[in-house]
């Protein structure tokens, strides 16, 4: 049997030699787009769907094969004289030819059918339900009349689009990923993939999706009560490591906005795997009095390569080498604007003013925060010397304040601390409570400052995994 199509010059060169296998051993030709090539005879068959050539895994044509007792037992790609003699047992073949011509790729495994051979013939695997929709339907309308959508636009999950998304990992795609709150509906690797694709990724982001999701599904991070909270938080993902350059996150300018496609996805990705699997909508579950934008979708990954400290991870117990992402629960971020201070001193100070401030000047030890230095703050910092113990330090002791200050009715303000912290001195952050990060552009007096959510069992706290192929 040999596999050919008119498209290719040495499909074209063997015409001879297919005629003379025909009449001396019997060769049925399989032609991949002419039916009538290379004769319109009955012993050249159309592979029109090109099942045959998926299922035998022809990647070259010509393609010829042995073919004994229905089992191939030999196949040579190409044409070489030598090893099509040798196949067919026979000799004298292709009198006046070249003695080697390489093939061209086989329609198989062009980009332009590969998805949809790889859907139709290998898809059986994928066990989510299957959704027809009608000829006249939109499939973008039907996507947000079904549900399954955050208000934006997403990607209809077809077959092919999450078989494709699937080779971005090595896990098989019925792993269980996470039990996703609130309803702990048991997530799989394909149902990530599937809202992966929804959110717009590329396959090689869904390692750090699976990752997060992973993350965001611990007791520690408890998605449950961030969903449930009616405070403005959702989760925020920070990406450390070598990933992040290898898949083009944004760093740099416009590190927090838009226009970057992994940056902009892959938060996306998690908030739909907790709406369509957990089942965490607004209005349900999720009861946050204002919400926030970081409630679509906010990941970031931090400037390593530029920050004169070590990385978030690294201060988290994690290697240089090691691809994570770490997991916040907070709100939007606001910014501190500081175009006078040239002393790190001074900056700091400034900065504590800010961070006392973040969800109320009067909750203290309650809650996470996290902060964005971007390198025009971050450069008062790396001139003096400073490195991030330095400046957590530093910064921990301008957090302090008297508790006298915070008492409930203080100020005329009923909000406030309890008697007992009267004559105390007050952190706003227990120790490790303050998630420091490097990213944004070269210019521009400004750091962003985020609050978290309540800490401890009762509420979230930030939670590290490594990405994993």
């Amino acid at each position: 049997m040999a596999v050919v199509k008119r498209d290719c010059p040495t499909c074209e060169l063997v015409l001879p030699v297919l005629d003379d296998l025909h009449e001396r051993a019997g060769l049925t030709v399989i032609t991949q787009d002419d039916p009538a090539f290379p004769a319109d005879a009955c012993w050249v068959l159309h592979d029109a769907d090109l099942a045959l050539s998926w299922h035998n895994g022809i990647e070259t044509v010509p393609t010829l094969l042995r073919v004994t007792s229905g089992a191939e037992t030999g196949r040579a790609e190409g044409w070489s004289r030598e090893d099509w003699e040798q196949l067919s047992g026979l000799d004298a073949l292709g009198d006046g030819l070249p003695d080697h011509r390489p093939g061209c790729g086989s329609l198989s495994v062009d980009p332009a059918h590969t998805d949809r051979l790889a859907a139709r013939f290998g898809g059986s695997g994928l066990r989510s339900r299957r959704v027809e929709l009608a000829s006249g339907e939109d499939e973008w309308e039907a996507l947000w009349d079904r549900g399954w959508s955050d208000g934006l636009p997403v990607v209809p999950p077809t077959a092919e689009r999450v078989l494709r998304m699937l080779e971005g990992t090595t896990r098989r795609p019925d792993d269980i990923v996470a039990t996703v709150p609130p309803d702990l509906a048991d997530c799989t690797v394909e149902k990530v993939a599937v809202n992966a694709v929804m959110a717009g990724c590329r396959p090689e982001y869904l390692p750090v999706v699976i990752a997060a999701v992973d993350a965001v599904c611990t007791d520690e991070f408890n998605m449950h009560g961030v969903l449930a909270t009616t405070m403005s938080v959702g989760p925020v993902l920070i990406v450390n490591g070598p990933v992040a350059g290898r898949i083009g996150m944004n760093t740099g300018i416009n590190a927090l906005g838009q226009g970057n496609r992994a940056n902009s996805t892959i938060g996306r990705a998690v908030q739909l795997v907790v709406r369509n699997v957990g089942g965490g909508r607004p209005g349900g579950a999720d009861r946050a009095t204002l919400g926030s934008p970081a409630k679509v979708g906010f990941c970031i990954a931090e400037a390593e390569d530029s920050s004169p400290w070590t990385s978030l991870a690294q201060s988290r117990g994690w290697r240089p080498d090691q691809s994570t992402v770490t997991v916040f629960a907070g709100e939007s971020p606001r910014v501190l604007f500081d175009e006078r201070s040239r002393s790190p001193e001074s900056l700091t100070k400034h900065l504590a003013l800010a961070l006392r401030a973040t969800a109320s000047p009067r909750v203290m030890l309650a809650l996470d925060g996290m902060i964005v230095i971007p390198p025009e703050h971050m450069a008062r910092f790396a001139e003096a010397g400073w490195s991030r113990d330095r400046f957590m330090a530093e910064l921990s002791e301008e957090l302090l304040v008297d508790g006298d200050e915070l008492l409930a009715g203080s100020g005329g303000i009923e909000a406030g601390l309890p008697p007992e912290a009267a004559g105390r001195r007050i952190g706003k952050f227990r120790p490790g409570g303050l998630l420091v990060v490097h990213a944004g552009g070269p210019a521009g007096p400004f750091t962003a400052i985020m609050a978290g959510w309540v800490n401890g069992p009762r509420g979230s706290d930030p939670v590290t995994r490594e990405i994993v192929p």
